[in-house]
């Protein structure tokens, strides 16, 4: 049986059930008027499947509907064919071939969103908001998201030219990049200060493996300088576009001891729910400081937004991205999957994120390199179809928008030594712990 004739059967039970159920006028129109539509659906498929000038295969027509539907409603919301699928459970368990780079599709084109800490793309300096046009020559014009992916992907060895279309570059330019195994280290840490007491810790990702990875590098940094001689930590989630809800929500709870570390609220009661801290601070209550920038999207706002409610961290950077809302993956049928926004999140003070961002303690800038001064930032709010903001009280969190909160570039300088938002952050802990041991002697 076709996908054609399966679809208007299912279509057919669903219209019966929903017809059967009907208690108001109102809701008869309305089921009317869906009825309409999806005769409408069904005229067009079939006409496409007749006279299209080359025969089209039936799956990859309601593949495509599939992803025009639910790309229609937000940034976030997608279908994922079965291959798309797998990829993506592959990807949160922390390890793939490829790159390095996470992307998205824009004016045709990919654009990166950030290259993964130690990857080949890093090593390559490709940079966030940079675009992809061509890959080994071929445009990427007219193809999916998932197209151009697996074409980046491929045997560890083997390499691929990506041609590069960069602001403030007058001419594309071609980069080439051996592929590697991507392992990704969601936890990165080492220690920091002219005294080599201050424990920094980097987070990339919020995979299943973060939160984990995260305690054992407490405990490292720990052996390694010495409790009595600590000064503090700086928790770095710059350029981490999120991940894993739950593994925010045991990040924030690694170092708070009580109180909420995040709500979310939906359509439906089901889809709200309360997150809380449970006792323990991995960092024995010593001061922290968490670097944010214009790339720390989505988990990565959770946990700044709870340690910043708290009082737990100083937060210090610039805007973050604003991406506010909570997705759902939905399994189907054919081992593809729907992911689809189904909740707003919020901060334990009420404040939703979302198209506005979080906003750090001290804003320190990030020194640019020259071809990226004139480049446009881009935020969750620049998204096509990207929802409002509303805090938890219903009012929008616009009104809390000013200047101080504009969107910022991107950019981590690969040199520590050069990195402006990094020294700024060691500087103000340095100064901290010298005023706690004077208060002590005294």
């Amino acid at each position: 049986m076709k996908v054609f004739d399966r679809f208007i059967r299912i279509t057919t039970l669903i219209l019966v059930a929903s017809f059967s159920g009907l208690g108001t006028a109102a809701a008869q129109e309305s089921q009317t008027d869906l009825y309409e539509q999806l005769h409408l659906f069904g005229d067009v498929l079939e006409r496409v499947r007749k006279d299209y000038v080359d025969a089209p295969e039936d799956i990859d027509l309601i593949e495509a509907a599939l992803s025009g539907m639910l790309s229609s409603l937000d940034p976030h919301s997608s279908y994922m064919a079965p291959k798309s699928f797998e990829e993506m459970q592959v990807e949160t368990k922390g390890e793939f071939g490829g790159l390095g780079i996470e992307v998205t599709m824009e004016k045709g084109l990919v654009k990166v969103v950030t290259p993964i800490d130690d990857t080949p793309a890093q090593r390559a300096d490709i940079r966030p908001n940079d675009y992809i046009s061509h890959l080994d020559g071929e445009g990427i014009m007219g193809m999916t998201l998932s197209e151009a992916v697996e074409k980046m992907r491929g045997t560890r060895g083997t390499d691929i030219v990506l041609t590069i279309l960069r602001e403030g570059r007058d001419e594309p330019f071609d980069v080439t990049i051996t592929r590697d195994i991507i392992q990704i280290r969601a936890v990165r840490s080492r220690v920091e200060g002219a005294e080599k007491n201050i424990g920094y810790i980097r987070i990339t990702t919020f995979n299943a493996q973060t939160s984990t990875n995260l305690k054992k590098a407490f405990n490292d940094l720990k052996a390694e300088i010495g409790v009595n001689k600590l000064a503090g930590y700086i928790l770095d989630l710059r350029n981490n576009p999120g991940g894993l809800l739950n593994e925010a929500v045991r990040v924030s709870d690694t170092v708070l001891e009580h109180g909420e570390i995040v709500s979310t609220r939906g359509r439906h009661p089901d889809d709200s729910s309360r997150f809380s801290a449970r006792r323990g601070d991995m960092a024995d209550a010593m001061p922290i400081i968490v670097l944010i920038n214009g790339g720390s999207a989505s988990a990565s706002e959770i946990v700044a937004g709870a340690l910043q409610d708290h009082h737990r961290a100083l937060l210090m950077g610039t805007q973050s991205f604003g991406k506010g809302s909570v997705q759902t993956i939905f399994p189907l049928s054919n081992n593809g999957a729907l992911r689809m926004t189904t909740a707003r999140y919020y901060t334990p003070s009420g404040r939703s994120i979302q198209a506005l961002g979080i906003t750090p303690d001290i804003i320190v800038e990030q020194n640019l390199p020259e071809d990226l001064q004139n480049r446009k930032p881009r935020r969750e709010a620049d998204l096509r179809g990207a929802l409002d903001g509303l805090n938890i009280d219903g009012a929008s969190n616009q009104e809390d928008a000013d200047d101080k909160k504009a969107p910022s570039v991107a950019f981590i300088p690969l040199e520590p030594a050069d990195d402006g938002q990094l020294q700024r952050a060691i500087s103000v802990l340095t100064s901290m712990n010298q005023n706690l041991v004077s208060a002590a002697v005294k």
